[in-house]
């Protein structure tokens, strides 16, 4: 059968596929590989441009809530509008079955406008989007390249420079922002929310996208599962500078694990399904939205695995500092390596998802051992965090017990600790139990913050130094 199967890919190979030019978009071809190929056995052309009907929805600070509807094929709509070829441009666009004017593109849009002044495009190419998928994952080569003529149309009417350009792209609309930079060299960023998987992984670089599609290129990784059996919508192969797997980059918190038997067919995914087949596909863009209002949150740590982030291998960050995933990713790009840089972090399972992470060592002070949970608050000139749990289980004075915890906001200088211990279960002894140090060290900036004291009781609370 085997045999059979490369026979079939080999007179694939040979024969000379189909192609379709259009006159201001040039000509696309089903040949290798586009089709015949492991990763695309089925052949499909592009739809034309008509069809796939790609709209650039202009918002600015002048009209955050309205947008106002532009064409390259009508540059003077440009000029009649809102877009100043002064500013940044920053376009966003969706994937399969979504549409350019949900929400979240002109929610995105709006966040930036806290932050900065900027052009905001979204890329509404629903038309094509709503249809079976191994279509919509050729459609998406028109896409691109009509995104490349809207920017070459700016180069041409307004002597606008590409490196203005940043391209903001979920599912498969991230392999369209790579056919947009491989027509139009030069652009100055892509962002890759959650790169569609099936019809990509493993493909040459001409088909997907890849670091060579822009100056900077960073991916944020949330459904990396594989597509069979797990139904994970999302690439896992690093393919950008910055390669961030929040959460180890498979399951995020808050989304309900979809069992293997709930697979359909992605040909067949019908929007009703949406947000919970693809919970863990959407977060990518929820992560980059919360980001854009969180300017010091969203650290990536470099590291092999994110079993090995779970240890010390990865932590603090270096002297050089981190990665910050989403919209402030592109402050560490003078620092990228020619190399292949995973990064690991922690969200939170809803709004806000900003995480920031503390290494808590205890050294624990009693007359005998209890079961019971360790339990640590800490207070700083940010605020102070929930309580998180260091240890769980027997716990013996005199030894030491350390954990990672990932807090819902940046505490700043720490200035003391909240120490709290339980038992498990009713003793009429009463034990008491204390801290006899208590060391907090920042994965920010590697600050170690210690605390020496004798205590005993149920609760602590202690300044530190």
């Amino acid at each position: 059968m085997l045999g059979i199967w490369i026979l079939a890919l080999f007179l694939l190979g040979t024969a000379r596929g189909k192609e379709v030019c259009f006159e201001r978009l040039g000509c696309f071809t089903d040949d290798i590989p586009w089709a015949g190929t492991i990763e695309r056995p089925v052949a499909k052309l592009p739809w034309t441009p008509e069809k796939i009907n790609t709209r650039f929805l202009l918002y600015t600070k002048k009209n955050p809530n309205n947008f106002q509807e532009i064409t390259a094929i009508n540059p003077a709509t440009i000029g009649y509008s809102n877009f100043d070829p002064s500013k940044i441009t920053r376009f966003i666009t969706h994937g399969f079955v979504d549409q350019g004017e949900e929400n979240w593109l002109s929610d995105m849009c709006r966040r930036m406008f806290q932050v900065e002044d900027v052009n905001c495009i979204c890329i509404d190419w629903s038309s094509g989007s709503r249809c079976q998928y191994t279509q919509a994952s050729n459609n998406i080569r028109v896409v691109g390249a009509e995104v490349a003529y809207f920017i070459n149309v700016l180069m041409e009417q307004y002597g606008y420079s590409p490196a203005k350009v940043h391209f903001i792209a979920h599912s498969l609309g991230a392999h369209a922002a790579g056919e947009t930079g491989r027509r139009r060299p030069g652009l100055a960023r892509i962002t890759g929310l959650d790169p569609a998987q099936p019809y990509f992984q493993g493909t040459p670089i001409e088909v997907r996208l890849d670091k060579t599609d822009a100056a900077f290129v960073d991916i944020i990784h949330t459904d990396s599962a594989p597509t069979i059996p797990y139904l994970g919508f999302g690439m896992n192969q690093a393919i950008g500078h910055l390669d961030f797997y929040p959460n180890g980059g498979i399951h995020m918190p808050g989304c309900k694990k979809n069992p293997v038997s709930q697979i359909v067919d992605i040909d067949g995914i019908w929007e009703g399904t949406r947000d919970f087949v693809a919970c863990n596909h959407l977060r990518s863009y929820k992560y980059y939205s919360d980001s854009i209002i969180s300017p010091d949150g969203f650290l990536g740590y470099t590291c092999a695995s994110y079993d090995i982030f779970q240890t010390e291998n990865c932590f603090p960050c270096p002297k050089g500092g981190c990665p910050q995933m989403g919209h402030y990713a592109d402050k560490f790009k003078d620092r990228v390596t020619s190399g292949i840089q995973k990064l690991y972090l922690n969200t939170g399972e809803a709004k806000d998802f900003a995480r920031w992470r503390y290494k808590v060592s205890v050294a624990i002070a009693g007359k005998s051992k209890v079961s019971g949970y360790v339990n640590i608050a800490l207070y700083g000139a940010g605020g102070n965090t929930m309580q998180y749990e260091i240890v769980q289980g027997t716990l013996k004075p005199g030894e030491t017990y350390a954990n990672f915890i990932d807090v819902e906001l940046n505490v700043g200088t720490i200035t003391k600790v909240k120490f709290l211990w339980n038992n498990h279960v009713l003793n009429p002894t009463l034990p008491t139990l204390g801290a006899a140090a208590v060391t907090v060290q920042a994965g920010e900036d590697g600050n170690v913050y210690h605390s020496s004291f004798q205590t005993s009781g149920y609760w602590v609370l202690q300044v530190l130094y």
